[in-house]
Formats: C-alpha cells, sequence, structure tokens
C-alpha cells in the first residue's frame, strides 16, 4: 500500500524578479514498511519537501496523498487530525516546549487528541523508558542533552503509533555519537514494524544506511545513484 504520494508537486515562494523554486515537479511515492533518504545541500528544498508531505505546508500546484486521501481535499481540521493520528514528525531544532517536563511533551499529543490525562501520562512513561529515559521523564528540555532532547522528541513523534514519521535533519544538532544513537533508534524502529520514515539528510553517513536514496538538486527529486 502507497502510504505517502506526491504528484507533480510545485513550490514557488515570492513574486517576480523576488520568484523562488523551492520544488519543481516533484514526484515520490512511499510504500508501507519502507525506508527513504532525501538528501541534498542546505536550502535545496529538503525542509519544504517534508513540510509539504506531512501537510503543514501547502504546495502551490500538485497533489499530497497520505493513505490514499488528497490533502488538498481536506479541510484545516481534518489535516490536523491526520497530522495527530498519522503522521510523526521530528523537527531538526527539537521544537520542544520548554515549560513542559520530557514526560509532558511525550503525553501532550494524546492529551491533545482527548486522551485522559491520567492514560496519556502513564503511556509517555513507557515511551520514555522503551528509549532509555525513564530517569528523564521529570526534566525540562533546557537540563537535556542535545541527544536526549532529540530521543524525546522521536518518542513524542511515534506516540500515536503513525503509520508515516518524517524526519528533518534528525542528526543534524548532535555530536558523532549521538547522532549514531539516534540513527540506530531510527533504524530499529523501522525493522521492528511496517512504519514509513522518510528521512531528510545531509548527512552521507546516515543516508548510505537507508535503502532507498533520492537526491533533490535544482529543486528537482531524483534517485540517487
Amino acid at each position: 500500500m502507497t502510504v505517502l504520494a506526491m504528484r507533480d508537486v510545485w513550490k514557488v515562494y515570492g513574486e517576480g524578479p523576488a520568484e523562488v523554486h523551492a520544488l519543481r515537479g516533484v514526484d515520490l511515492s512511499v510504500d508501507a514498511g519502507e525506508l527513504v533518504a532525501v538528501m541534498g545541500p542546505s536550502g535545496s528544498g529538503k525542509s519544504t519537501l517534508l513540510t509539504i508531505a506531512g501537510s503543514l505546508e501547502e504546495p502551490t500546484s500538485g497533489e499530497v496523498y497520505v493513505e490514499g486521501a488528497a490533502l488538498s481535499a481536506m479541510g484545516r481540521n481534518d489535516r490536523a487530525r491526520l497530522r495527530r493520528r498519522s503522521i510523526g514528525y521530528v523537527f531538526q531544532d527539537f521544537n520542544l516546549l520548554a515549560g513542559l517536563t520530557a514526560a509532558e511533551n511525550v503525553s501532550l499529543p494524546l492529551e491533545l487528541d482527548g486522551v485522559g490525562t491520567r492514560t496519556a501520562s502513564a503511556v509517555g512513561l513507557k515511551a520514555l523508558e522503551d528509549f532509555g529515559l525513564a530517569e528523564r521523564a521529570g526534566s525540562f528540555p533546557d537540563e537535556l542533552s542535545g541527544g536526549e532532547r532529540q530521543r524525546v522528541a522521536i518518542a513524542r513523534a511515534l506516540i500515536r503509533n503513525p503509520r508515516l514519521v518524517l524526519c528533518d535533519e534528525p542528526t543534524g544538532n548532535l555530536d558523532h555519537a549521538a547522532a549514531a544513537n539516534v540513527a540506530s533508534i531510527l533504524l530499529d524502529l523501522h525493522r521492528a514494524g511496517d512504519t514509513i520514515l522518510v528521512i531528510v539528510t545531509h548527512s552521507a553517513e546516515l543516508a548510505a544506511r537507508l535503502p532507498a536514496r533520492f537526491e533533490l538538486r535544482d529543486s528537482r527529486l531524483e534517485r540517487a545513484s
């Protein structure tokens, strides 16, 4: 089953002399259980591709389908519901809420979806245990290392067992040891089920570990050799 499909997706910012083409006619199909790397230099459109795939941004033209549903046919509330239930997003800058503990950050998506606080907290704590962070559950983001913050962010992205997980430079802000640890967590996640991972990265080391590799060149997506 194709879980993510992008068909002739274009993204243009600005107008006239200031016009910038971030994506040009991008086509991408990702089936259940696939693990995909999208590579390219800074400014090549990698993050734009991910935000459009995750319905955080709309394309200028073209269509995106998630689990067979066209995003353009959905209203704002329906897209938000889809993101909560079917899409996990791991941000390069972690995007954790500074005023919440690690456990509260992880359980927040469940609470936003109507799960009771006690149940959400228990699920969040179990997720942190799975990532080796049980003892850091009560710590705030600024009390965690970069690698710990990224693991919390991944746990939050996975808390609802999404079919599609989008990772924006998940190892980009980490030292070598922490980056290797996060990469192993993502690869182990993929091996454990049929979750799709689309990982945007400029790390050749990480990309080499992924079976399907694409590269953005001049805003066009090509399969890497």
